[in-house]
């Protein structure tokens, strides 16, 4: 089945927060954010903006007639500042006016004083200095103390990643307006609908059954609107909830830059045991998390960095520990991936100075040491693996042997131009990390003409989540697909839904509406059966035709539905899910906290032009563990881009702040992502034949983050290329690998 978006995506009809007709009267909002990072405000003047034409209100920390507070897991972030000022973009004062310009023209009319406080940008001197979101956490398997006496050969590092900008073409926004009895309806670019509504309630003082949050779809969220998208719903409904007129707000792109957290950069260090036979004995990672000024969801970060410390490797000794640091940075969210790609990195860093040192490539040590079934976690649970299935059909359908020769006698033959080329193994758990998440609903009516309709929890993001709905509920029903209309995610249909995020979604609601569906079902039989006298086992629907005792009658699928309408018979459902078997105990920092892992592995190559530090990328072959994929076509299109969004952070992506928290790479112009001209030549997705059962809605596994993993091998084929030129390249592990720190590599230090 095609995404069934397609269609209106290419004529340009399909409804984006900005396509939303606005109501007459419609008010328009601006914030004016902090110019330093870090200060306490002497005094705000608003009174030659107010008094400007077209202003209608402008509103600061005292008009909040609730909790000025917009943290969720940790209560630590003001709506707009009241006495201090925490990073660069924090929003002081909500200016809304008759039109968009006026809003913004006043903006340049407030004057601001702040006494300036000391900056911190580096998560490594926020923990010298103490300024920790939360205490640090620890996971732990064996005795890495008394381990180290059994290693041949130890190796110590350390291994820094950069953030990544979400990037979503359709930036943050929100547009709320008056309804009824005092209620608030708020249209949310937002992964998190129900977050948006809390929050909300919360800020404003009013129960939640009086805001009223619809999504129709996101152009592209990426995690940055999991938890960022609610600060504007909220200051737009706050707007709303004093003037009682309709108020909008669409960030522009270097608002949207310079106002919102990225992906995580992580600083940390290892030290890796190996024994004579190159087994993996024991493994120590330090992470230092620069999670910005404020909670958000870095704790929550943090804890998947642990979880993913040790990739898709079985290590018997492990010790990780992990820091989330305070800095006067915006609020560091999620990011695809969610920190564990961040813990990834460095234990694929730890191994290939372990190869460097020992004279061999990597990939000897990664697959001696990959993951086999019953293997524990170490964080308790225990593996169903696929690694070495993944890692074995690679090797063989892309003939790894032939590939190394193909790049040694290029290289050999080759003095300007070197190719480099790295396997990336992966392993994904898929499930939220905090156990209450793991949790959907879904709302099925079937209409007396035969139509359906459902809607779930689930936010269209671009990710073909609609068209696996629509795919559960046809495939059930054995309906035509045109007969299914998948509605906008509202916390009015869907109550307290967890956020869209984690690859989680697909499942959760997918199973959610699975049960309603089959709820319905039930019924449907039910009157066939008594029908046709004979048992409800004995009742079949295919192709919109009701088949008893394997022969096909005289009923059809809207006949069958109106039969049992006719009988007072429901034709609605509300299916609500948990998957079964998820729990995790914090104290002991120990369960079993997936449903199920994601495995594969990528071979990618590439060519740098060693006069001038560029490169591009060859090719990119993966094989995948889709499990039994329900939409091929969906699945190949979340790999793609992935695996180029992953590409991107490893080398060209670079998020540049100065010592003073003020971000200098705030337009396209400073902040570059891959474009066509940039992507692989050529990737080539292989999905992995399994018969595994699983958790996953039929067991057509997770694949929202788990291909951006593959993204990694990016940087080591970069660096094993630069090798190829310069054996004695001092290259730290610090990503990205831009072209400026090729070039660098390249000649430095370089011995003919």
């Amino acid at each position: 089945m095609k995404n069934i978006d397609s269609y209106t995506h290419v004529r340009g009809e399909s409804v984006y927060l900005d396509d939303i007709p606005v109501v007459n009267g419609t008010l328009y909002a601006a914030v004016f954010d902090s110019p330093v990072a870090h200060g306490k405000i002497k005094s705000l003047d608003i009174r030659e903006a107010a008094a400007m034409h077209g202003v209608v209100k402008i509103f600061t920390a005292k008009d909040v007639p609730g909790d000025n507070q917009i943290g969720g897991i940790i209560p630590d972030e003001e709506l707009l500042a009241s006495t201090h000022v925490h990073f660069c973009g924090m929003p002081i004062a909500l200016v809304v006016a008759e039109t968009d310009e006026a809003a913004r023209v006043a903006l340049k009319k407030i004057k601001v004083v702040i006494e300036s406080l000391p900056v911190i940008t580096d998560p490594r001197e926020a923990k010298e200095k103490g300024e920790l979101i939360i205490p640090s956490r620890t996971f732990q398997i064996g005795d890495t103390i008394n381990a180290w006496h059994q290693c041949e050969y130890v190796f110590e590092g350390r291994a820094d990643t950069n953030g990544q900008e979400h990037l979503y073409i359709e930036t943050q926004g929100a547009y709320s307006l008056p309804q009824e009895n005092s209620a608030i309806r708020i249209y949310s670019s937002t992964q998190g609908p129900t977050a948006v509504q809390r929050t909300t309630a919360r800020v404003l003082n009013i129960p939640m059954h009086q805001v009223e949050v619809d999504t129709t779809r996101l152009g592209g969220g990426f995690g940055g609107k999991e938890d960022q998208a609610t600060t504007w719903g909220v200051m737009c409904a706050l707007a709303t909830y004093h003037l009682k007129k309709p108020v909008k707000y669409s960030l522009q792109r270097m608002e949207d830059m310079r106002m919102t957290g990225k992906r995580h950069p992580y600083s940390s260090d290892f030290k890796i045991g190996l024994n004579k036979d190159l087994k993996i004995v024991a493994y120590e990672a330090t992470f230092y998390q620069n999670a910005g000024a404020a909670a958000d969801l870095s704790p929550a970060v943090m804890e998947r960095t642990l979880f993913h410390c040790t990739n898709s490797y079985f290590v018997p000794n492990v010790k990780a520990t992990a820091y989330s640091c305070r800095t006067n940075l915006p609020p560091n969210t999620a990011f695809r991936g969610f920190g564990g790609p961040q813990g990834m990195f460095v234990i694929e860093a730890a191994i290939a100075k372990a190869a460097d040192a020992l004279g061999i490539s990597a990939s000897v040590i990664q697959q001696k040491n990959l993951l086999q079934t019953g293997d524990e976690f170490p964080y308790g649970q225990k593996a169903e693996s696929e690694a070495n299935e993944c890692w074995d059909k690679a090797v063989e359908l892309y003939d790894l042997e032939k590939l190394q020769k193909e790049i040694s006698d290029f290289n050999h033959s080759n003095k300007q131009y070197k190719k480099g080329m790295a396997l990336m193994p992966i392993c994904f758990g898929i499930s939220f990390t905090k156990t209450m998440m793991n949790q959907a609903r879904a709302l099925v009516h079937v209409y007396t003409d035969g139509s359906v309709g459902v809607s779930t929890g689930a936010v269209e993001m671009g990710q073909g989540v609609n068209t696996k709905m629509l795919q559960v509920a046809t495939n059930i029903f054995s309906i035509d697909p045109a007969k299914v209309k998948i509605n906008s995610t509202n916390t009015y249909r869907i109550a307290n839904t967890s956020p869209s995020a984690a690859s989680a979604t697909a499942d959760l609601n997918g199973k959610a509406t699975e049960i309603a569906c089959k709820e319905i079902l039930k019924r449907l039989k039910k009157v066939a059966a008594e029908e046709f006298k004979t048992s409800e086992e004995n009742i079949d629907l295919k192709d919109e035709w009701v088949y008893a005792n394997g022969e096909k009658t005289m009923w059809e699928w809207k006949r069958l539905v109106f039969e049992t309408y006719f009988r007072r018979i429901s034709l609605s459902e509300h299916g609500h899910y948990t998957p079964p078997d998820i729990h995790y105990d914090l104290k002991k920092e120990k369960g079993h906290p997936f449903a199920y892992h994601v495995y594969g592995t990528v071979i990618i190559t590439v060519t740098i032009d060693c006069l001038r530090g560029i490169y591009e990328f060859d090719s990119v072959k993966v094989v995948h563990d889709f499990g039994n994929s329900m939409n091929t076509i969906i699945d190949i299109g979340q790999c793609e881009g992935g695996i180029v969004q992953g590409i991107g952070w490893m080398t060209m992506e670079e998020i540049v702040y100065d010592k003073e928290g003020k971000l200098l790479s705030n337009a396209l112009s400073t902040y570059k992502v891959p474009d066509i001209y940039s992507v692989p030549k050529e990737i080539d997705i292989h999905f992995l034949a399994t018969q595994k059962d699983n958790l996953a809605i039929f067991r057509s596994k997770a694949v929202g983050e788990p291909p951006l993993l593959y993204g990694i091998g990016a940087y080591f084929a970069l660096r094993n290329a630069v090798k190829a030129f310069n054996p004695s390249a001092d290259i730290p592990y610090d990503a990205p690998m831009t072209p400026e720190k090729v070039l660098m590599s390249l000649y430095h230090p370089f011995k003919k």
